[in-house]
């Protein structure tokens, strides 16, 4: 797991300016003809960013404000909902103040972040929720948005998830192509044992028993149980038994969760929390 990779470092400001500044950049290109055809530069407002139905609130003050800032560092904001906190209908989410034609020339790309942030963050809680009391952790996966893979994985820290690997280049995880063009686990794994540092460990990709007796024969540190039905993945956290970190991947849904948890594996990665989230509902209302 990518735990190293702290909420606030996968957050990293120089990073997050570049990325937003390209957002802003899609969008208003050569300018906001219409406003600037409308309001002046000397016309102010005030804003309110709200709630139109229940959500965990991410990214107001790090995302939002900042997609404003950036057009103009003299807007102000109040009122800033708590990255993490359960949110009603109806509630403001953020006020903002400042120039009319910053407002409206940074309205979209900060509502189109938020909305997908605060998706991101809902649904991992309801994840989260599910298998409260049980010792597993809920991770993502690498299937996040094109381009928004920084933001999407702080939004699953925000829900109360943790982030598996950020990129290919995090960890060694053997997967079933992996293995099919290498011939076998344990010749894969000798290989990538004599490649990488011994501070990285070694995951590999299992769906049989078979697999998870050779993972444990050539000493796998992290064993993935994919789209394994319960009962064998009981089997295999029995046959295990401590000698490796087991996370589950594959099949996991909110119906589905709560079952695997509890056949006493340690991770359960979904790829549903990043790729399937429905978008919030969060408006900009003028006062």
């Amino acid at each position: 797991m990518s735990s190293i990779r702290h909420l606030e470092h996968i957050m990293d400001t120089f990073l997050l300016d570049d990325q937003l500044r390209n957002f802003l950049r899609e969008d208003l290109e050569h300018g906001d003809i219409t406003t600037d055809a409308i309001f002046s530069d000397q016309e102010t407002a005030t804003v309110l960013i709200r709630a139109r139905e229940p959500l965990i609130a991410a990214g107001m003050e790090k995302i939002a404000a900042r997609v404003f800032r950036l057009l103009d560092e003299r807007v102000t904001f109040a009122q800033a909902t708590p990255d993490g906190q359960r949110v009603n209908s109806g509630e403001v989410l953020m006020t903002v103040s400042g120039s009319v034609r910053t407002l409206l020339r940074g309205e979209r790309v900060a509502l189109n972040l938020i909305q997908r942030l605060c998706a991101i963050a809902t649904l991992t809680r309801q994840y989260v929720d599910a298998v409260q009391g049980l010792k597993v952790s809920i991770v993502d996966t690498r299937k996040t948005t094109p381009g928004l893979r920084m933001l999407e994985k702080y939004a699953v820290r925000v829900g109360g998830g943790r982030n598996h690997r950020y990129s290919l280049s995090d960890g060694v995880l053997i997967k079933d192509n992996h293995i099919a063009a290498c011939g076998s686990i344990c010749r894969a794994v000798k290989k990538a044992r004599a490649t990488v540092p011994h501070t990285i460990a070694i995951e590999v990709e299992t769906d049989t028993l078979k697999q998870v007796q050779e993972c444990l024969e050539c000493g796998v540190q992290i064993i993935m149980l994919d789209n394994m039905d319960c009962s064998t993945m009981r089997q295999a956290v029995t046959m295990i038994n401590g000698q490796a970190l087991i996370e589950a991947s594959g099949g996991v849904n909110l119906d589905t969760v709560r079952g695997i948890a509890e056949t006493g594996v340690d991770i359960i990665s979904v790829g549903a929390l990043t790729h399937s989230a429905r978008s919030c509902d969060i408006g900009l209302d003028w006062q």
